[in-house]
Order: C-alpha cells, then structure tokens, then sequence
C-alpha cells in the first residue's frame, strides 16, 4: 500500500506533484490546519503530514496521529510543532533550514540599510506631504563594522553581502574555527569584544537556554555608542525593554526586528520609538523561497516515506538516499544486539559502550546506535524506536559511550555491545555477511557463528558433557524443532553458552524443564523481528 500523506497548509502544486510522483498518496486540503478539530479527527489515516505554520501539532493532535511516521515543516521554524511529543511517539520531524537562506540574509541587509538611513519614516513624512530633508540624516554603510552573532548558514550569507558592501565584519560564533574565519574574510572574536567594535550588529542563531537574551542591559551597556542593532532570527535573544530604554536613552541609534518576543506581535516596547523598524515576521517572505522550501519538505518526506532517507531531520540523524541501502542491514543486525542484550538482562542497565570496529566505523554511527538502543529498551517499552529511544536511554540516566576502531580481526566489520549493571557486565558481537542478514559472531566474550531467527533461545551453563544431547532431548520431546544450534565455550569445564535458532515460541513449561538441570544457569526465549 502507498503511503499516505496530509498537506494541510498551503503547498504549491509542483510540490504535491512530487509526492505523486515518488509514489506517495496525497490529501491535499491546504486550509485543513485552521481547525485543530478536524484536524484531530482524521489524522490517524496518514503516514504523513506536510504543514508550514499554520498548522498546530499538539500532543493531542499526536496522540491521535496512530499512524504518522514523519511531520514535514516547509520552513526553518518548528515552533508549531510539539517535538517532544513526536519524538516519544517515533515521529520523525524534518524542516528545511536551506530554502529560505537567501531570503532571509537579504532582509537582514535591507533592513541594515533602512535603519542606517531611516527609510520607513523618510517614506511615510515624505507621503504625508512634508519635505523634511534635514530631519533624516543618516549614516554610510561602507567602512562600518558589522558584528555577527552566529556565522552558520544564514550568517555566512550575511557575511558575503556586507563584504561585498565594503564592511569590516566581526563574527561571534563558538563553531566557527579559525581557518575557517580566514577563509570567509571576518575576525572570528568573543562576545564581548564584537560588542565592543560593531557598529552595525545582526544575529543569526537559533533561540535556546544559551542564546535567550543574549543581547540584553548589561551586553547593551559594552556596545559602543550609536550601535544599530538588526534581528531577523528568533524573538527572545534580544531583551526588547532593554533596547528600547537603550534607544530612548541615545546610546542605541536606532533597531530594525522581524522577530518578537510574542508573535503575532500586536504590541512591543519598541513600537513607536524614533528609527525603529519593524516587520511582521519576513524573512522567509518571498515567492522564491517559498517554492523553494515547499519543493524541499516534498521531496524529503517522500524519500524517507518511499527508500527510507532522513535529511534535515529535528530529531533522528540523518541518513542519505545513498547509504540507507548500505545502512539497512547493520541498522537490523544494531536493533538484533540490543534487543539480544534487553531480553537477557534483568538488571538496571547503569552503562553501555557500542563498539564500532572496521567497515562499520565509517558508517552513519548515530543511525546505527538509535537503532541499538531501540532494540536495547523495547523489552520494557514496546512502542520505542530509532527516534525516541536515544531520548529515554538520556532520561534513565544511563551513561553512553561510543568506539571506533580500525578493522582488528577477521571480519571486514562488526558491531560490539557492552552494558553494565550494579552485578555484572554482558557483551554480545555481530556482524553482517554477503547475504545481508545478521549474525551473531560472540556473546560473553565466547566466539560462535550463529544465524538469527525470529525465535531463538539463548543457554548459560557450565561446561559439562552430555549437554548437547539434554537440550536436544527436552526440546524435542516437547515437540519444538530446532533449525540452527550453536555452542561456545570459554575454556573446558568453565563457562558455556548455547544458543539455538528454533521454528516457534518456547513455553514457559519447557524453558522449566531446561532450567531444571543443575548446569544450567540461565535460560531466555528470544525474540527478534528479522523478517
């Protein structure tokens, strides 16, 4: 069956063409996000939802979304979207942080030029009839130092147009390396020094904890006078009561925001002050972009609905058209480990280590170790997956720890698995042959090669003759088959492991009757999903 997807904002039909196209079902009701009602009530029938800002994705649209696997936000900003929610429900949520690039860098610079020469309120004296030609005296661009708080995607665009204006540009970014400020022509600094130097000031960074403010009394107080300062990112990293004591004061000269504490922003204490301009949200406001941003959403919902590629994903790590063939099989033989390791163990896991040795090193590691941990914890919760469970494993409390290494031993690649508990340590290896399916190459640090099955059950003993035949024996006579049976040992007469590949479920009569001999220590049905 195809999957289905929902376009309940307004999209352009070359969009939705795109989605018909790749072979994706499409509901196109662009006005559907206007009423959370409706919206609620049918949400459960799609795989897909494509929305822009309009649409409201609570937890209570979530909850009822019973079927959604991916949200596709035809934009940067996902502030509409409940992500917690969706992540603990394996919902992917994808946005396009690059359709609007362009558009955005441009209007920080149009706006850098509108407070520099007071054009909004040029224009409204000039149409009122009035010829104040002295009244609006303004200042040059060229020469000036522009800061730049947040050199990324948006900002290096910036960067390359004041350049190219003739700017000085100082940039404030903790990512940004120094090669890397060579390269694009500005003086990487700190806060306090672009504060210092800017004439002109602009950011560019996303709002968190971090960024919250960032421009506030105390950072106002170190710009040099007459600082003009341009927000065309996020509401809330600029403290908009300090700047306007700041502009009311003279130390400010003037202040161009697209972006407000509170949006939609019917009242601001920068409205009505002298050489303020402010515009309703427009950075990503032009036709272009718009497209732009619509084209992309379509197109990368589509490749994860249809060949399971994540890009531009909020809460998953990626993983290309390209790779995800390559990274499929691993992805299974990760989910197979943990889930190996979850159903053996009863403890408390307090630490885990994933190994990565070889091939599987240059792999998309962050893909694989979702997939490991969802295996890991879905014996205690089974609706976890490759989105949530990095999220839960974070909230227990339960140390990770990542390795790669060179190819060390026979096989091309494998992946090893450690978790620790308050009362013992368990490991188990894998890799992936020719044939694409999984295998169990170690277990306790005891080698074997053993292929995985939907059912298997898993032995802990000591190393005693006449095992082989006792398992064989009972298992038989209770009627269950027995497809693959591999043993392992660690030395004769220490620890052993069985591990045997059989045709159903095991009852908990017959896992009695093993248990019941005195060699043996631990026995587990298993259950993987290798189909």
């Amino acid at each position: 069956m195809a999957p289905r997807v929902l376009v309940s904002d307004e999209l352009s039909e070359t969009a939705v063409q795109i989605f018909r196209d790749r072979g994706v079902e499409v509901d196109f009701q662009p006005q559907l996000g206007k009423d959370k009602d409706k919206l609620f009530e049918i949400i459960g029938n799609y795989d897909g939802l494509a929305i822009r800002s309009a649409t409201k994705v609570t937890e209570k649209i979530i909850e009822a979304a019973k079927n959604l696997k991916v949200v596709g936000r035809a934009g940067i900003g996902v502030d509409n979207v409940d992500i917690p929610a969706a992540s603990r429900r394996g919902i992917i949520v994808m946005n396009t942080p690059f359709g609007n690039s362009i558009t955005t860098a441009e209007h920080a610079i149009a706006l850098m030029f509108a407070v520099a020469r007071q054009l909004p309120a040029a224009d409204a004296s000039t149409q009122a009839g009035k010829w104040e030609k002295s009244k609006f005296m303004g200042v040059e661009i060229t020469g000036k130092t522009l800061g730049i708080i947040g050199a990324g995607n948006i900002g290096s665009i910036v960067i390359a147009r004041a350049l190219g204006l003739r700017m000085h540009v100082l940039a404030y970014d903790p990512f940004l390396s120094k090669e890397r400020a060579e390269e694009m022509g500005v003086t990487k600094v700190e806060l306090d020094e672009l504060f210092a130097g800017a004439d002109f000031i602009t950011l560019h960074v996303p709002l968190t904890d971090k960024t919250r403010n960032i421009i506030d009394a105390s950072a106002i107080a170190k710009m040099k006078q007459g600082v003009r300062i341009i927000n065309c990112a996020r509401g809330g990293l600029v403290d908009e009561a300090a700047l306007a004591a700041a502009i009311k004061s003279g130390h400010v000269a003037g202040a161009a925001f697209d972006v407000f504490e509170v949006e939609p922003a019917k009242e601001s204490p920068l409205f009505g002050l002298p050489n303020v301009v402010c515009t309703p949200h427009l950075g990503a406001s032009t036709t272009e972009a718009q497209e732009n941003v619509a084209l992309q959403v379509a197109e990368q919902m589509a490749d994860y609905l249809v060949k399971g590629a994540v890009s531009n994903a909020i809460n998953m790590p990626s993983i290309t058209a390209e790779e995800a063939p390559i990274l499929k099989p691993f992805i299974k033989l990760a989910d197979v480990l943990g889930a190996f390791v979850g159903q053996v163990t009863d403890d408390p896991i307090k630490e885990i280590e994933i190994l990565y040795d070889g091939v599987t090193a240059n792999m998309n590691t962050k893909a694989l170790t979702s997939a490991l941990l969802a295996g890991l914890i879905r014996n205690q919760v089974a609706d976890v997956n490759m989105v949530s469970a990095p999220i839960m494993i974070k909230e227990k409390g339960i140390v990770l720890a990542e390795v790669k290494r060179d190819k060390t031993g026979v096989y091309d690649g494998y992946i090893k698995l450690t978790v620790t508990t308050d009362s013992m340590s368990r490991s188990v290896a894998g890799t992936v042959f020719s044939d694409g399916k999984p295998r169990f190459i170690q277990i306790k640090g005891i080698n074997l090669d053993a292929d995985v099955g939907n059912h298997m059950v898993y032995l802990a003993n000591t190393d005693v003759p006449g095992m082989i035949g006792f398992i064989g024996t009972t298992l038989g006579s209770a009627g269950v088959n027995i497809a693959n049976f591999q043993l392992g040992r660690d030395k004769q007469g220490g620890d052993a492991i069985a591990l045997l590949y059989v045709d159903g479920p095991i009852s908990d009569e017959v896992l009695g009757k093993l248990t019941a001999h005195q060699a043996i220590r631990q026995a587990k049905p298993l259950v993987f999903n290798v189909d």
